[in-house]
């Protein structure tokens, strides 16, 4: 493949997976801010701010039927024609809640709409990342697998920064502007977005993996069967895995809008600074922590940022309830960008490494979403109920930072010993060697 081919190919990976996460992360963001007065309307702000983020997690147990869904048609027809049928069905959801009627105008019907359209959003991104990575993966270079897996992976921040920067311009408005209209901006905007990204996938051509499974005639019938018969292990190590790459995310971008703001008294646009800031930083420390990986192996470097998730923990809050900007910046750019980069960026090149590729997609899906349902979209819920139950201490909230970070280390550990057996039972092209540094 040339260089022409190959930009081409980490472009519609990273635009894809951009606009996809963008429009996922617009509705986190809102729900925050918007959603808990438009849309989950009660006498108690507290009960309205939890069901925004009930709202929110949905949508993370919808995404493994999502992964499921488009996995199979990924593994069974191709990654391309998989990736086009995510990107429609993210962009038509995100554009209906930018036109959706308000509670005040149709009573309870509005949620349940806004609901609805989360979950269609949820299908989506369930498939759509699964086929941005192997994208790329599975075009790349042997000693640059690292560097091409964390492409995508850049697309989660990018997506994130794009909705945060959207929202911050927004909320200069005058704030009956804004809760009038203000919000619908960006969510109606992604429309050209989409747009773009379809473009783009056009324009490639199949993995080719894909193609030798192809050619080879051995395509399971029904990838999820053969995947949960002979990979159901490396499915729960990628479970596992998953859980300290997406709570403590979530903690550090979403919840932290509200609890900033609410509990400590920062303004709206501070708390959407200090986040911008840090994603800035992370996506630029994503492609340099994947290539490292190139270099001194995928699990060292997992392992490194999951031990100073665990350290960081308790230091993270201390230093935002000082009631400083500057600390409250400081604090966010160590969690979400230099802590988080390093697990992140070899996440999904880890997971790749450890299935088959007659059964990839569905495999990393598999992992991948079910560890993000069980502790991604939850993480908000938990965090404001642990704060109501415990008269708003913090305490609780960085210890279940610290047991999601446990829980992936169980799991990161049994990676060697899975990843050997499944070299005897394979000769795919992915070489796992450098997954075992």
């Amino acid at each position: 493949m040339n260089k022409k081919q190959t930009k081409r190919v980490l472009i519609a990976s990273l635009v894809g997976s951009s606009i996809e996460w963008f429009d996922y992360f617009l509705y986190g963001t809102v729900a925050a801010l918007v959603f808990n007065q438009l849309f989950f309307v009660t006498e108690e702000p507290t009960v309205g701010l939890l069901l925004a983020y009930a709202s929110f997690a949905l949508s993370f147990f919808i995404r493994p039927f999502g992964g499921i869904i488009f996995s199979h048609i990924g593994d069974r027809i191709g990654r391309k024609k998989t990736l086009v049928l995510t990107l429609s069905l993210m962009g038509a959801a995100t554009f209906g809640m930018g036109l959706m009627p308000t509670y005040q105008a149709i009573g309870v019907w509005a949620p349940i709409l806004l609901i609805t359209l989360r979950l269609i959003q949820g299908l989506g991104i369930g498939g759509e990342w699964g086929g941005a990575l192997l994208l790329a993966v599975e075009y790349a270079p042997p000693e640059k697998r690292g560097l091409f897996g964390s492409i995508p992976q850049m697309g989660v921040t990018i997506g994130m920064l794009m909705g945060t920067i959207a929202l911050w311009v927004m909320t200069m408005l005058p704030e009956e502007v804004f809760m009038t209209w203000g919000w619908r901006v960006p969510f109606i905007l992604s429309a050209l977005l989409v747009i773009f990204g379809l473009w783009i996938r056009q324009g490639i051509d199949e993995t080719p993996d894909f193609k030798k499974v192809k050619e080879s005639g051995d395509i399971p019938k029904l990838p999820i069967v053969d995947t949960l018969k002979y990979h159901w292990r490396e499915v729960l190590i990628a479970i596992g895995a998953k859980v300290v790459e997406t709570a403590p995310f979530y903690i550090f971008s979403t919840f932290v809008v509200s609890y900033a703001t609410t509990n400590l008294g920062f303004s709206r646009s501070a708390t959407l600074a200090a986040v911008t800031i840090s994603t800035v930083i992370t996506t630029i420390l994503i492609p340099i922590m994947g290539s490292l990986s190139d270099k001194i192996g995928r699990k060292k470097l997992y392992v490194t940022g999951t031990v100073a998730m665990i350290l960081f923990a308790f230091p993270y809050f201390w230093l935002i309830h000082k009631g400083s900007v500057t600390l409250l910046i400081v604090a966010t750019i160590i969690g979400l960008g230099v802590i988080w980069s390093p697990i992140t960026a070899v996440l999904g090149t880890m997971f790749s490494e450890i299935f088959d590729a007659r059964v990839r997609y569905t495999g990393i899906s598999l992992g991948y979403q079910i560890g993000a349902a069980l502790a991604g979209g939850t993480a908000p819920l938990v965090a404001t109920a642990l704060l109501v139950s415990f008269d708003n201490s913090y305490i609780p909230v960085a210890l279940y930072i610290i047991f999601t970070a446990i829980i992936s280390l169980v799991a990161i550990w049994a990676i060697r010993n899975r990843n050997t057996q499944q070299i005897k039972r394979t000769n795919q092209s992915l070489d796992p060697k450098v997954v075992n540094k």
